[in-house]
């Protein structure tokens, strides 16, 4: 199950993505922790150190390594120097479990605090004014599009904020899309922006309440999103300390809290993948980056016979 975090900078996303992903692992569950925010801040909300954050490795600085272990022995591609962020597998395409050894994980992916954790990377001095950061995140979308997890294991990714994520096909790869929602006409205004791009891929959003103090709060969150609203977080003096570095145990948090870490846990089990519309859609949106600016010639990557 693959699950993203999303909603206005400020909102509490990698909060929330932290939360989650140590309530997981408390319980016992395979999942894999992706930071693909611009800020890079799930490692130190996870609970590491600011020196450990430092000296963790990203997905960027190995997209070469990603790319040649995802090609497999797939006869469509050429090289892997040939793949870009959309290309989606096809046969002979290596497929990664949430839990396995391989020299991805092996090279990227790192424990902190029980939770396994990969990084998409910030910006090094040599991208600033020349590169876009949808550069770092293609290494995490063609992790996804070639992830087989199954129901019980699980995927956590803190998103960049606002409706960035639309510049590729990364939106699609989840069951579902956590909209973290302050009760603000201006988070309000971000989760009607991300419905209004997400509407025609059947994109399942639920709206998480973050912050909310009292029934004024959650009656205008409900007055605002509706239905969409699956659960909300209040004030957390346990949050509060983790920001300062004091990160305590997850099951430490507010019992309301953890009720509505456990109601998106819920939600997240509920949601039934189509893997051939998944499949469908990475082709879609390759085929528009290949249109668009990569090269016609790279619609040859895919398979049309291929499912996970």
């Amino acid at each position: 199950m693959k699950i993203a975090f999303v909603g206005k900078g400020g909102s509490g996303k990698t909060t929330l993505s932290a939360l989650f992903t140590r309530r997981l692992v408390a319980a016992g569950a395979p999942v894999l922790a992706i930071d693909a925010d611009i800020n890079q801040h799930l490692a130190a909300a996870l609970g590491a150190s600011d020196e450990q954050a430092l000296t963790l490795p990203t997905l960027s600085a190995h997209l070469p390594l990603i790319k040649d272990w995802l090609r497999g022995s797939n006869p469509r591609i050429a090289a892997a120097s040939q793949m870009i962020k959309t290309t989606p597998p096809g046969s002979g395409s290596r497929l990664l479990k949430v839990v396995e050894d391989n020299p991805i994980y092996a090279a990227c992916v790192r424990e902190v605090d029980g939770a396994r954790l990969a990084l998409t990377g910030p910006f090094t001095d040599d991208d600033l004014g020349v590169a876009c950061y949808h550069s770092k995140v293609g290494a995490a979308e063609l992790l996804l599009n070639h992830l087989a997890d199954e129901a019980g294991e699980y995927v956590v990714v803190d998103m960049t904020a606002g409706a960035d994520s639309f510049a590729s096909g990364l939106f699609t790869r989840f069951d579902l899309t956590a909209l973290v929602c302050e009760p603000t006409l201006r988070s309000v205004g971000v989760y009607r922006q991300y419905l209004g791009y997400a509407k025609d891929f059947g994109i399942r959003v639920a709206v998480i309440g973050n912050k909310v103090c009292d029934q004024d709060d959650l009656d205008f969150l409900r007055d605002q999103v509706g239905d969409d609203l699956l659960c909300w977080l209040g004030r957390s003096d346990h949050v509060r300390s983790a920001e300062r570095g004091q990160v305590r145990p997850v099951d430490e948090l507010e019992p309301d809290n953890l009720a509505a870490l456990d109601t998106i846990r819920v939600a997240l089990d509920g949601a039934q993948r189509d893997w051939v519309a998944y499949q469908r859609l990475a082709v879609e949106f390759h085929l528009r980056n290949a249109r668009a600016w990569a090269g016609e010639d790279l619609a040859a990557q895919v398979d049309p016979d291929f499912v996970h």
